[in-house]
C-alpha cells in the first residue's frame, strides 16, 4: 500500500485541503405560501482531508456564478483552501457528467481568476478511479442516500432545508474518530468538531417523535424534527456497521477486544449527536475460549454486553 497524500498526514489547519462532493437535486418549496412553486436545489459537501470535518453549502443551481458564490461563502467561514479535489461521479440529474460541468466551470474567466488570485489549485481525480476519492467515505455517501429517503415524505421550504443540512453537518462532525487518552477512566473521543470548536458538539433537546406516528405536518418545526431524527437514526446505524470489523474468528481471544479498550455502544433510541461510550473492564471467554461477552464501564455503571453490540474505537497503533 502506498503512502497517504501529504495533505492527509501533514499538520495543517482544517479545510486547508478539501475534497468536494455533491448531492441532488432536491425539490424544495419557494416560500411558505400556498401558491408557492417547487424549485430544485443541491448540496455541496466540503470534506477536510486532514481531520475529516465536513462543511455543507446549499446551491440553488449548477451555474458558475452560483458555484462561485457558494465557494466564497465557504471561504468566508472556513478560510481559503490551498487545494480542492473532486471526483468524476455522475451525480447530477438526467445523467449529466459532473466532470464536464466542473471543467467548464473552472475554465470560465471569473472562476479561473478567483482561483488564481487566491492561489487555489483544483485537482480532478482520474476517470473510473473511485478509490482515489477514498476520503469521500461511506459515512458521507450514506448520509446523502438517507437524506433523499427521508425527504420523500414531503417537501421543505428553503429555510427548513437549510436547517436540515446544518443538522447533517453537525451529525457528520460529531462522529467519533479515535480515542484521545489511554486512561481507562477517560472515555472522551476525538471528533472533527474538536478541530473546529475545541470541544464536542451538542444538540438542542427536542421531543422525540416515533417514525411511525402521525405527525401534524402543518407544524413545520415538528416535521423538521421528525425527519432530522429519522436521518440521525438511519445514518448512525449504518455508520456503526462501518466501524465493526467483519472478520472471521481467527483467534481464541480477539487481541483488540481487551481490557482497557474504548468502545462505542450500539444502543436504541439515542438522542441526536450523542455517542454512548464505555471502557472494557473484563472479558468473558466461553467454553471454546472465544470472547462473545464483555463487561463495560459507563457513566451509569458496569454492564455486560455482547461484542456484537460494541464498536471498537481506533487508537494509536491499530
Amino acid at each position: 500500500m502506498g503512502d497517504l497524500p501529504g495533505a492527509r498526514v501533514n499538520p495543517s489547519r482544517p479545510f486547508s485541503s478539501v475534497a468536494v462532493d455533491y448531492a441532488g437535486p432536491f425539490d424544495i418549496k419557494d416560500g411558505k405560501l400556498r401558491s408557492r412553486k417547487i424549485i430544485k436545489s443541491y448540496i455541496c459537501l466540503f470534506v477536510c482531508q486532514a481531520v475529516k470535518a465536513v462543511h455543507i453549502e446549499v446551491v440553488s443551481d449548477l451555474t458558475s456564478d452560483g458555484f462561485l458564490s457558494m465557494l466564497k461563502r465557504f471561504v468566508s467561514r472556513r478560510g481559503i483552501p490551498s487545494n480542492i479535489y473532486s471526483d468524476n461521479a455522475t451525480c447530477f440529474v438526467g445523467g449529466k457528467n459532473e466532470l464536464v460541468k466542473l471543467q467548464n466551470l473552472t475554465k470560465s474567466n471569473g472562476f479561473d481568476h478567483y482561483l488564481s488570485d487566491n492561489q487555489i489549485k483544483w485537482h480532478f481525480m482520474p476517470a473510473r478511479s473511485p478509490h482515489f476519492g477514498g476520503l469521500h467515505e461511506a459515512a458521507v455517501k450514506s448520509c446523502k442516500h438517507h437524506l433523499k429517503r427521508v425527504l420523500n415524505r414531503g417537501l421543505l421550504h428553503y429555510e427548513g432545508f437549510y436547517t436540515l443540512t446544518s443538522q447533517i453537518e453537525a451529525i457528520l462532525n460529531s462522529r467519533p474518530l479515535v480515542s484521545i487518552f489511554s486512561d481507562p477512566n477517560d472515555s472522551e473521543v476525538l471528533t472533527p468538531a474538536h478541530f473546529l470548536m475545541g470541544q464536542e458538539l451538542t444538540a438542542i433537546p427536542e421531543v422525540r417523535h416515533e417514525t411511525d406516528s402521525k405527525v401534524n405536518f402543518t407544524s413545520r418545526y415538528r416535521y423538521l424534527q421528525l425527519i432530522g431524527q429519522q436521518l440521525w437514526s438511519r445514518w448512525r446505524k449504518e455508520y456503526l456497521n462501518t466501524l465493526q470489523q467483519r472478520t472471521k474468528w481467527q483467534f481464541a481471544v480477539d487481541p483488540k477486544m481487551c481490557v482497557g479498550r474504548l468502545v462505542l455502544m450500539k444502543e436504541d433510541n439515542v438522542s441526536t449527536l450523542h455517542w454512548p461510550m464505555a471502557r472494557i473492564i473484563e472479558v468473558h471467554p466461553g467454553r471454546d475460549n472465544i470472547v462473545r461477552v464483555v463487561t463495560v464501564q459507563t457513566n451509569e455503571g458496569a454492564f455486560k454486553r455482547e461484542i456484537t453490540k460494541l464498536c471498537l474505537i481506533p487508537m494509536e497503533g491499530d
